[in-house]
């Protein structure tokens, strides 16, 4: 499992963006954590912004996609993408995670209609 980092100019884009690569398989979960500072040079200048900080759970094989899709999608001319290993976790929500991300993409309404793409985790995973 990985966790992949990203932040985004406001919520709105951060939630597009997320929820299209939950629907495309792609991630199994994305969560927002707005109000971030970040500081940082650019064009040879220290920049500072408010921005919204995505963290996208995934697999490493639905990675490379997740990678390009978010390079498509993504306002920034150069997206912080950061890939970290998640050295553990609890079980059932790591094979929550890689079932997601190893189903092929449906419809949206194949998606919509389905009882087993309600957007959550199982009700046994509880509330993270």
């Amino acid at each position: 499992m990985l966790l992949v980092l990203s932040t985004f100019p406001d919520v709105e884009k951060a939630r597009l963006v997320g929820q299209q690569l939950i629907t495309e398989k792609l991630a199994a979960c994305v969560s927002l954590l707005p109000k971030t500072q970040s500081f940082f040079m650019w064009e040879g200048a220290m920049q500072s912004a408010s921005e919204v900080l995505a963290l996208m759970k995934t697999t490493a094989s639905a990675y490379p996609a997740l990678e390009a899709r978010l390079n498509e999608l993504h306002p920034y001319e150069v997206p912080e993408i950061i890939a970290v290993p998640v050295q553990s976790g609890s079980p059932a929500y790591v094979n929550w995670v890689e079932a997601l991300c190893s189903q092929p993409a449906r419809s949206a309404e194949e998606t919509a209609s389905s009882p087993a793409a309600s957007g959550g985790p199982p009700a046994n995973l509880g509330d993270r």
